[in-house]
C-alpha cells in the first residue's frame, strides 16, 4: 500500500512523500511550550490558542491513527540574496512569487485523499498550513527531511524550498523511519540572520524575524528592525537561501508556482502607489493578498527608506496624509531617511499635522529633531 500510496502522490506533481504514526511527535508539545513560554510567537496568538490541539496529530482528531506528509518543491533559479542588491526595488519571498501555495496544494491534497479512500476506506482529513498541526516535526518522523538550526524544513533532495501538506487518516499505515539531523556545524543559516532572530540554534524568536515582521506582525515595525529590512518587503529568505543543502536544489515542476514576472523585481514607488483595489488586483491568487494593502505599504515604505534614491521621496510624500496610521507613520520615517536636514526642518514646518495615533506623533517628532540635529551641525 506504501508505494502506490506514493505513486498516486507523485502523479499529483509531489516530489516527497513519507509516512509517519500519529503518535511520532511526543517531544513536539514540550517544545511548543516552551516556545510559547518564551514569547517567541510575538503577535501570533492562535497558537497559544490552539496550542492544546497543536500538541499531536491525536489531540486534534482523536481517531487518527497514521499521518501521510507530502511536500511540493517549489525552487526556482532566483538568487534571494542577489535581489537584495537594487535597493529601488522589492524584494517578495521565493514562495510567494507565484500562486497562492494553499489552493495548489489542497487540490492535490483533496484528490490524493478521495483516491484513498475509493481504494482502502477509513476517513481522512487533509491540511496545508491553515490548522493546528505541527507541520515540520511530522515531516521530519516520516523521514521527508529534518529541522534545521533556522527551524525550517531541509530536505537532502530538494534543499530549503519545501511546501507540506499533510493527510490525516483512520488506516493504520506502515510508517517511514524518522531523518536525521544533516545540519552538523554548519551555522550560516544562524550567522546571516539580518536582525538576529535566532537566540540559540533550533531557536527562533519570531518577534525579531522579518518573515513575521512583514507578514504576521500587524502593528509598526520597530526602529530597531527597519534598516535590517533592507528592501524586503515580504518575507525574508536569508536563512534558507545560504543552506549548504540547496546544493541539490531543483526548479520547481509545478506552474502555477512558477514566479510571475511582474513581482520579481517590482518598483517601490509603483507598489507605494496602490490603493486597495489596485493592491487586490495585483496580488490576486497571490498569498500577499491576505496581508492587506496598509500593512504592505507600510513595508515598501520602509524600503524606500532603506533605498538611499533620494528619487523616492516623493512617493513616501504622497502617503503622508494616507487614512492608514501604519501608512502615514512609515511615509514620515521613510523621508527622515532620504531627506537633508533644510528639508526636513521645511517639511515639519508645512506639513506636521494635528495627529491622533501616539505612533505617528513620534514619527513627526523624530523628524523634526532630526532637521534641527542636522541644521545645528
Amino acid at each position: 500500500m506504501h508505494s502506490l500510496i506514493s505513486e498516486r502522490a507523485k502523479a499529483e506533481g509531489f516530489d516527497l512523500v513519507g509516512i509517519a504514526r500519529a503518535d511520532s511527535i511526543p517531544e513536539a508539545g514540550a517544545r511548543l511550550d516552551a516556545f510559547l513560554d518564551a514569547g517567541f510567537a510575538g503577535d501570533m496568538i492562535w497558537m497559544a490558542e490552539k496550542a492544546d490541539r497543536r500538541r499531536a496529530p491525536t489531540a486534534l482528531w482523536p481517531e487518527v491513527k497514521s499521518v501521510i506528509m507530502l511536500g511540493l518543491n517549489y525552487g526556482t533559479d532566483l538568487d534571494p540574496l542577489e535581489r537584495l542588491e537594487d535597493r529601488s526595488r522589492g524584494v517578495i519571498s521565493v514562495y510567494a512569487l507565484g500562486r497562492d501555495y494553499h489552493d495548489v496544494v489542497k487540490k492535490k491534497l483533496k484528490r490524493i485523499a478521495r483516491w484513498l479512500i475509493a481504494e482502502y476506506g477509513g476517513d481522512v482529513k487533509g491540511f496545508v498550513d491553515t490548522a493546528p498541526v505541527m507541520e515540520k516535526p511530522l515531516a521530519e518522523a516520516a523521514g521527508i527531511g529534518w529541522q534545521g538550526k533556522h527551524t525550517n524544513l531541509v530536505t537532502r533532495t530538494r534543499g530549503s524550498w519545501t511546501f507540506l501538506g499533510a493527510i490525516f487518516t483512520t488506516l493504520d499505515l506502515e510508517p517511514d523511519g524518522a531523518e536525521t539531523d544533516h545540519c552538523g556545524r554548519c551555522r550560516r543559516c544562524l550567522d546571516i540572520c539580518p536582525t538576529g532572530a535566532f537566540p540559540a540554534p533550533y531557536q527562533l524568536d519570531a518577534r525579531r524575524c522579518i518573515s513575521y515582521l512583514t507578514i504576521e506582525h500587524k502593528g509598526h515595525i520597530p526602529r530597531e528592525f527597519r534598516q535590517p529590512m533592507g528592501n524586503r518587503i515580504y518575507g525574508c529568505d536569508d536563512c534558507l537561501a545560504v543552506c549548504p543543502w540547496n546544493k541539490f536544489a531543483r526548479i520547481s515542476r509545478e506552474a502555477k508556482l512558477a514566479p510571475r514576472p511582474e513581482l520579481i523585481a517590482p518598483d517601490l514607488a509603483d507598489l507605494a502607489r496602490l490603493d486597495d483595489a489596485g493592491f487586490r488586483a495585483l496580488f490576486s491568487g497571490s498569498p500577499i493578498k491576505r496581508l492587506g494593502r496598509d500593512r504592505f505599504v507600510r513595508n515598501v515604505l520602509i524600503a524606500i527608506g532603506n533605498s538611499g534614491n533620494t528619487s523616492l521621496a516623493d512617493a513616501a510624500k504622497d502617503l503622508l496624509d494616507d487614512p492608514s496610521p501604519l501608512v502615514r507613520a512609515m511615509a514620515v520615517w521613510a523621508l527622515g531617511q532620504l531627506l537633508d536636514g533644510d528639508e526636513i526642518t521645511k517639511l515639519s514646518e508645512h506639513h506636521m499635522p494635528c495627529e491622533a495615533d501616539d505612533a505617528v506623533r513620534s514619527e513627526w517628532a523624530a523628524l523634526r529633531d532630526r532637521g534641527l540635529k542636522d541644521q545645528r551641525a
